[in-house]
């Protein structure tokens, strides 16, 4: 099934309504209205408009938000080789990939208050059934190389990813690998958050995204469930942002039943040979996974983020 580009599904929970006709505004320009009480941004259009949140949090999540991780701050983890600045504020992400219906919900709570963050945005952005990556399909589907060390779909694994000889203190126990919750460098080195942003390779954008948090700390998104390439287990990039100030890089998981369940139908099935599950992979912790329910013709996922939006420490 293909989804328009302009085809926004549950426009009730898209992060900005813009008047019909104008422009697009890019992350940048979000992140600054957003950082200021009643701020307005001008569009492409040089329209002048002020970003709206996510709608109310519906009934369904109440419930599913109180099984999901709690205040506890949220581990971070490498951005990985592939993410930029996708300019594409969005509530569904698909464009015209296929895949499962996936809802994502993600709560974002303030670590030391233990309350809801309003305000703040998130993206996300992940690959698609057949494992490639919106703006570096030659790198992720292993033609071009990858920055930032490593290529999904062939090629030699990461630094610190399965396929190779385990990290020191890889899932056996010990010190956490490099790139893992709870300390190390990220993969292609420096400190988490601190590797290169791509410079993207090609004009795609599907599957990438950002929201802006309601009064709950809430955004959804509408997408596919993730695909899966050589060297890591399922999984879906996130980044919240407070202040202009990037406050947690992260990922999110998902059981494995529910991935085998998902990637027996097409066009997932096509796609064979998977190397890396939730048990070895060396990113995977269990606080990163998803509370995940059926939701009519696919899924819902939620996750509460507990993020140092000060950035003290705590």
């Amino acid at each position: 099934m293909r989804h328009d580009l302009d085809h926004h599904e549950g426009q009730r929970v898209s992060r900005r309504r813009l008047i019909a006709g104008i422009g697009s505004v890019g992350l940048a320009g979000l992140l600054a209205a957003c950082g200021r009480d009643g701020g307005t941004v001008t569009t492409s259009t040089g329209e002048t408009v002020s970003p709206q949140a996510t709608a109310s949090t519906s009934t369904d999540l109440t419930a599913l938000f109180g099984e999901a991780n709690t205040c506890t701050l949220t581990a971070s983890t490498t951005q990985g080789p592939y993410y930029f600045d996708a300019d594409k504020i969005r509530s569904d992400i698909r464009e015209d990939r296929e895949g499962t219906r996936l809802r994502v919900a993600v709560r974002v709570q303030d670590s030391e208050q233990c309350g809801p963050l309003a305000n703040a945005v998130v993206e996300i952005w992940h690959c698609d059934a057949e494992g490639l990556y919106s703006g570096a399909e030659a790198q992720s589907s292993g033609a071009g190389g990858a920055q930032g060390g490593g290529a999904p779909g062939g090629g030699t694994p990461p630094s610190g990813a399965p396929g190779g000889t385990p990290p020191s203190g890889g899932p056996a126990g010990g010190t956490p690998p490099s790139g893992a919750p709870g300390g190390g460098a990220a993969p292609g080195g420096g400190s988490e958050g601190s590797a290169a942003d791509l410079t993207p390779t090609d004009d795609k954008r599907y599957l990438r995204g950002a929201q802006v948090t309601n009064s709950d700390g809430i955004v959804e998104f509408t997408t596919i469930w993730p695909g899966w390439y050589r060297g890591r287990t399922t999984h879906i990039h996130a980044m919240v942002h407070v202040d202009n100030n990037r406050v947690l890089t992260t990922q999110m998981m998902f059981d494995e039943a529910l991935n085998t369940k998902v990637y027996a139908a097409a066009p997932y099935s096509a796609h064979t040979g998977r190397d890396t599950f939730n048990d070895n992979d060396t990113i995977y912790a269990d606080s990163m996974l998803m509370k995940v329910v059926e939701d009519g013709d696919g899924y819902l996922g939620v996750l509460n983020f507990s993020v140092d939006s000060d950035q003290d420490g705590e």
